[in-house]
């Protein structure tokens, strides 16, 4: 490539490269908000709200028994049966969709659809006579009064279900249960992915202190000790901790970010479903990245630094440009433009030369690259907060599970922030909303009796 050539594209691009500086402040600026979010006088204030999630208790590999676990966080539902035995578990589930307009209409018909869908999942399993215990995986900002009770602040992902905000989830799910008459349950709990993705990789690794998502949304949990949570008004026997909901999605809603948002940004929030909110995580998550790249692709063509000037009406239009695409294209190894080359025709790019590849991957790179550096920003701020000298941190989604560089990034990211002395590590976890679920209720069934 022309050194004339990469130097305009570092220049074009260059707001979306974040100083260390840029990345100190932010680093600052969400301690303040987690600190503030978990002050009793302070959290209405906090854009990141630090909500606790009432679970105390982390497995211990010991759990035993039977276990149902909804899942329900994005345009697929699950219904699981697990079977937890001496450290070992075994699993029945099926998917079901969430149509549009289900996800759209009024919320009495999506909980009669999550019954319907855990009816016919119960007696496929010849298990509808059985009172089985339940964990609700229940992926959006909630905030929460006991383990069985959860109320739904704001929809996200796409959701907007009339009749839900402010209103308590697992009770919404129960009427919807008693209405149909046909099985049987016991809700042990309410939680979120987040929480579900620690507690899944707390079952194999006791070290495992925080749950991160970066996938659709993005969004992190950590274990803070009880001194430190104002808003907390449970139990206070042993042990003196409880699992923090952050909601750091909404970090940036009251303009904290606004140092570093970008023009792409500005336009990816106006035109999104809940304009002004949920900034970090349309920075971040797999909902917005390949939108974002798509963003910077039409400008850089208009300005005649791309594909000869010449873009295409797919280029053009909003939501072609797939997250899945930055990741495939980062996944050709250097100087080789095969998956390039293939995203690039699906986009009516034909006339793409090999520097315009090189260009697509480096607008691609610095998109996915400040994305986990925000991540990794976030993560060293929880681990400096707790302080623990070794943390496990299970992590989840598909931003995670499937870019090449994304886990090595937000490591390069962390190891520059951190304190002396901690030491992390990044773990996938296997399927956290699922099995995390049926574990948040095993613990709850084991600590009960």
């Amino acid at each position: 490539m022309s050194r004339g050539g990469r130097a305009k594209m570092e220049e074009a691009c260059q707001e979306l490269v974040l100083t260390p500086g840029q990345i100190q402040d932010v680093y600052s600026s969400l301690l303040a908000q987690i600190n503030l979010g978990l002050g009793r006088a302070t959290n209405a204030h906090a854009t990141v709200k630090c909500f606790p999630t009432y679970v105390k208790e982390l497995p211990n590999g010991h759990e035993q028994g039977r276990f149902l676990a909804l899942d329900l966080g994005g345009t697929n539902f699950r219904v699981l049966l697990i079977q937890l035995a001496d450290g070992d578990f075994k699993m029945e589930s099926r998917i079901f969709a969430v149509p549009q307009n289900i996800m759209a209409g009024p919320g009495v018909g999506l909980f009669d659809h999550i019954a319907e869908c855990l009816s016919a999942f119960a007696h496929a399993q010849h298990i509808e006579k059985e009172v089985l215990p339940l964990g609700f995986t229940f992926s959006f900002p909630c905030s929460q009064h006991g383990l069985t009770e959860a109320r739904l602040v704001q929809w996200t992902k796409g959701f907007s279900c009339s009749g839900v905000e402010g209103e308590d989830v697992v009770r919404l799910l129960e009427e919807a249960i008693q209405r149909r008459g046909d099985v049987q349950i016991k809700v042990c709990a309410v939680l979120n992915d987040t929480t579900g993705t620690l507690m899944s990789c707390a079952w194999k690794k006791h070290d495992t202190y925080v749950g991160l998502i970066i996938g659709t949304g993005t969004n992190a949990c950590y274990v803070e000790r009880l001194e430190n949570v104002e808003l907390w008004d449970g139990s206070w026997e042993e042990p003196r901790q409880v699992l923090i909901n952050t909601e750091w999605g909404a970090f940036g809603n009251k303009g904290e970010l606004g140092f570093i948002l970008t023009d792409y940004d500005r336009e990816i929030d106006q035109h999104s479903i809940n304009p002004g909110r949920q900034l970090f995580e349309k920075m971040i998550s797999g909902m917005y990245m390949g939108e974002l790249v798509r963003l910077v692709l039409q400008r850089l063509t208009k300005r005649g630094l791309l594909f000869g000037g010449l873009g295409s009406d797919t280029l053009a239009e909003k939501g072609t440009f797939f997250t899945k695409y930055v990741t495939e294209v980062e996944s050709d190894t250097p100087g080789d433009y095969t998956n390039c080359r293939m995203v690039l025709e699906e986009l009516g790019l034909e006339h793409a030369t090999d520097e315009d590849c090189e260009n697509v991957r480096y607008v691609c790179e610095i998109v996915s690259r400040r994305a986990a550096f925000l991540v990794g920003t976030g993560l060293a701020v929880l681990l400096n907060k707790m302080e623990r000298p070794n943390v496990t941190v299970g992590v989840d989604g598909s931003v995670y599970r499937f870019h090449p560089h994304v886990h090595n990034l937000m490591c390069e990211q962390i190891s520059k922030l951190i304190k002396p002395g901690i030491k992390f590590e990044l773990m996938l976890s296997e399927d956290g909303s699922g099995r995390g679920a049926a574990l948040v209720a095993a613990v709850a069934s084991r600590t009960a009796s």
